[in-house]
């Protein structure tokens, strides 16, 4: 039964806290830790083991790290203890959103400790963690994956092989890429349709109702329908994907000027001050550029049925 494999949990932020709270729920034994004792104790009011130290949750059948940025894998699984305290022939689940280089140096490491690695950096946000409708990107050894299918089919709806390697850092990096252009894309053209006189709902309606009504237009044209820019990923977390994003680029001795030109515009947003603000603030970013205050919301004549 795959249920008598024990997890443990490293870094009980934004994601990782909702996500091991769901794998708790889901009758997993999971222990996890995380640097702040209050998301420990909020964490254990979810089911989950509080963890004292990162060796407790270390010596579980696979560990998970949700961690946010390079930095803070290399001080845990190069400059820390991690790898000191997994037994052999665990699995270590990296969840988070690296790059491909820090991953290859974890996955040499693991690899000197008969330890299994698999890249599984997840594709959503805080907001929906908790329902389990996450997708992941998984590479590194397949009978590692096979393991831990049953236990990502808990937290995830949708979950993609594909390959031994640094696979699924990029295709984590090329989601992203483009949904922040999407974005950058997003807040011109709602600008654009302003300038000609459109009422902000009818903008809306034309936007999600047409040919470029992904599932992303509609999700955040609804949160536009009200102007909440409340973070579910924010615009600095955007920036530091896209210096990812173009860093892996630029390795691979690809030009990047789409990502390149969308990270300034992150770039100006959080020296505007709304750096912690929703990533589609790229709105209200275009907005003042072109001199336009507040919309008045309460115009939706003409509305699509």
């Amino acid at each position: 039964m795959t249920e008598t494999l024990t997890l443990g949990w490293i870094g009980l932020g934004k994601m990782g806290l909702p996500i091991s709270t769901r794998l708790a729920a889901a009758g997993y034994d999971i222990a996890g830790t995380d640097r702040d004792q209050e998301r420990i104790s909020e964490a254990a009011a979810g089911g989950v083991k509080p963890a004292a130290t990162l060796a407790d949750a270390a010596t579980r059948d696979i560990v998970f790290t949700s961690l946010p940025d390079d930095k803070a894998l290399r001080a845990v699984a190069l400059d820390g203890l991690l790898f000191q305290n997994m037994r052999k022939g665990t699995i270590l689940v990296e969840t988070s959103t690296v790059s491909p280089g820090i991953s290859a140096e974890v996955a040499q490491a693991a690899g000197a400790r008969g330890i299994a690695y698999l890249r599984a950096p997840v594709s959503g946000n805080a907001a929906i963690a908790h329902t389990g409708n996450l997708t992941c990107f998984v590479s590194g050894p397949k009978a590692a994956f096979d393991t831990f299918l049953p236990v990502a089919q808990a937290f995830t709806r949708a979950q993609k092989y594909l390959g031994t390697a640094e696979e699924a850092r990029y295709a984590k990096l090329a989601v992203n890429l483009m949904i922040a252009v999407s974005a950058a894309m997003m807040g011109e053209s709602i600008v654009l349709a302003r300038k000609g006189n459109l009422a902000w709902q009818d903008i809306l309606d034309v936007l999600t109702n047409s040919a470029v009504g992904s599932p992303m237009v509609h999700y955040k044209a609804k949160s536009l329908e009200t102007r909440d820019f409340n973070s579910t990923f924010s615009c600095r977390q955007m920036a530091k994907d896209l210096d990812l994003i173009v860093g892996a680029g630029h390795a691979a001795d690809m030009a990047m000027p789409l990502a390149t030109l969308t990270r300034e515009v992150y770039g100006a947003l959080i020296g505007r001050g709304e750096g912690e603000a929703d990533f589609i603030s790229t709105v209200r970013l275009a907005e003042w550029l072109a001199g336009l205050g507040e919309p008045d919301l309460g115009q939706n004549e003409g509305r699509l049925a």
